[in-house]
């Protein structure tokens, strides 16, 4: 049976790297860090000063009646939708809005307008509570609020998988177009948890990196001096339709999605099952979707947060996979710059996924000054080129509860 093809018309993000596409590529292949200290009153409460937090104010690009009216996530999402649809040339030549979609999920949700309405509850009572508290904390909250934007009246979804949730969507708008039930989906993820309570939460789990000095040097995955995540906000948007709409006009293609592969672990709740089977079945589930072998994969835009198990256990699931042809392919964990958005991380790096196909060009890996020894695949630690011709890359997202998602995109 033919399959649909999808293809990636629109791309938008805000990030700690940059306040939309061009700056944020800008500084995936100058190799520069967004993770800063954090300048808030409350840092000082907590043993994790850093995180990426977003290069520019979302506050500063929305109306500032409707920022008022989200969740940093929302905002966060609405700034890199905006983006995206403009991008798409869809503002222009609006589609049909019943066979418009959206999935664009977080992984935590409003948890900012969660705990400080909770904070507002306690000191001052049930009626400082604001009337607009559930309509912004709801996880669906960016989601919905990107189809008021575009207009989108097909599916409208959110689904949650912790940090494998921005992969999710795009794996939920391939189905739904090729599901017949939407020719054009705004997919992505979205996190803004740069909070006290999250941050602590983390730190207690032992996720976080606790590393001390300058804060770009902190984010290091695969090297020997790992010792956990720097936790990051923003969101990643594409605009991602049939092939057959997007010929109909005219439309500008990035790249096309080739297919997801989603699993879970069933191992814990939090720690990745050490020989990366779930992840293995992720990846190979996600070429046999998509209809290529391994000697098709080029590049790999890894999940690689930083942490001790997880960077090696997915070392391992590149070589179940690819096997012989992993040699032909080159990585990159964009997570060393950005730090781990979350919910947000999966869409940013599928864009970075997609721009190194576009370009041919793979961001550097960071701070990889001596290669753990259990790690034996070519990592890029600066500019590298892909090849020429028609080839095939991977995004990788892994989250708490085990869930995995990999996605695959290929040249247009």
């Amino acid at each position: 049976m033919s399959r649909t093809k999808v293809v990636v018309t629109g791309i938008g993000t805000t990030n700690p790297l940059g306040g939309d596409v061009a700056s944020t590529w800008e500084s995936m292949l100058a190799g520069r860090s967004g993770v800063r200290r954090i300048e808030a009153d409350w840092v000082d409460d907590i043993p994790v000063k850093i995180a990426g937090t977003a290069a520019v104010e979302p506050t500063d690009v929305l109306e500032r009646v409707k920022a008022r009216r989200l969740d940093r996530s929302s905002q966060l999402a609405m700034v890199a939708a905006m983006e995206a649809w403009a991008d798409s040339g869809l503002d222009a030549s609006a589609p049909d809005p019943e066979r418009t979609g959206v999935a664009l999920p977080s992984g935590i949700g409003g948890v900012q307008t969660l705990l400080s309405n909770y904070d507002l509850l306690k000191e001052k009572g049930f009626r400082r509570v604001s009337p607009l508290a559930v309509p912004m904390l709801m996880p669906n909250a960016p989601a919905a609020n990107v189809s008021l934007y575009v207009g989108a009246k097909g599916p409208v979804q959110c689904p949650v998988s912790a940090c494998a949730s921005g992969n999710e969507g795009i794996a939920m708008g391939i189905d739904q177009i090729r599901l017949g039930r939407a020719d054009v989906v705004v997919v992505g993820g979205t996190e803004a948890a740069i909070h006290p309570l999250p941050m602590a939460a983390f730190g207690q789990m032992m996720a976080l990196s606790k590393r001390e000095g300058d804060p770009t040097l902190v984010s290091r995955p695969w090297d020997v001096d790992r010792d956990g995540f720097v936790l990051g906000e923003g969101a990643g948007v594409l605009v991602i339709e049939s092939e057959e709409h997007a010929q109909a006009r005219g439309a500008r293609v990035y790249a096309e999605v080739l297919g997801a592969g989603i699993t879970a672990d069933a191992h814990d709740i939090a720690q990745p099952e050490p020989e990366g089977a779930g992840g293995t079945r992720a990846m190979a589930a996600a070429l046999r979707e998509s209809d290529i072998g391994p000697a098709e994969i080029k590049h790999i835009n890894a999940h690689a947060t930083s942490t001790p198990l997880g960077d090696v256990a997915e070392v391992l699931m590149v070589h179940n996979v690819l096997g012989k042809h992993a040699d032909d392919m080159v990585t990159t964990s964009t997570k060393s710059m950005s730090g781990h958005l979350l919910g947000g991380a999966g869409a940013l790096e599928s864009i970075a996924t997609v721009l190194a196909l576009h370009h041919r060009k793979v961001p550097p890996t960071i701070n990889l000054d001596e290669v753990d020894p259990l790690v034996d695949i070519d990592i890029a630690t600066s500019v590298r080129d892909l090849p020429a011709g028609d080839i095939a890359a991977l995004n990788n997202s892994f989250g708490f509860g085990g869930a995995n998602v990999a996605v695959a995109f290929a040249t247009a």
